[in-house]
């Protein structure tokens, strides 16, 4: 099967590749299925893009590669992670509330004390 997919994965790589080069970038074999762009970050930091091109068969069970089940599973384990967070800010912004008021509560309770004793 992967035979049969060589040539539409090189023709893809090389829209891909085409693309980035008018784009004025440079694009570098770096594998017979992958590619690397040269970047600078706002920073003034270099680092690399690197593109893998595959053609996934299945698991070895015989199962095959389903790209539409596969991108449904990772939009909910996006919506699962940004639920978490959420839920996890809130619990942060609860506590820091829950915080404050004990200090205030403590300030007080203190002032309290040194007012009683000032005033023996």
């Amino acid at each position: 099967m992967a035979k049969e997919f060589d040539a539409i994965r090189t023709q893809f790589m090389g829209a891909v590749r085409s693309m980035f080069e008018a784009s004025k970038y440079d694009v570098l074999a770096t594998g017979s299925q992958e590619f690397c762009i040269p970047v600078v970050n706002e920073s003034g930091e270099e680092g690399y893009i690197v593109m893998t091109f595959k053609i996934p068969k299945g698991s070895r069970d015989g199962t095959p590669y389903d790209g539409y089940a596969e991108a449904q599973n990772y939009a909910f384990e996006c919506a699962e992670r940004e639920r978490k967070a959420k839920e996890r800010a809130e619990a942060k912004a609860k506590k820091i509330e829950r915080d404050k008021k004990m200090r205030e509560e403590k300030a007080k309770a203190k002032a309290e004390r040194e007012g009683k004793e000032k005033a023996e």
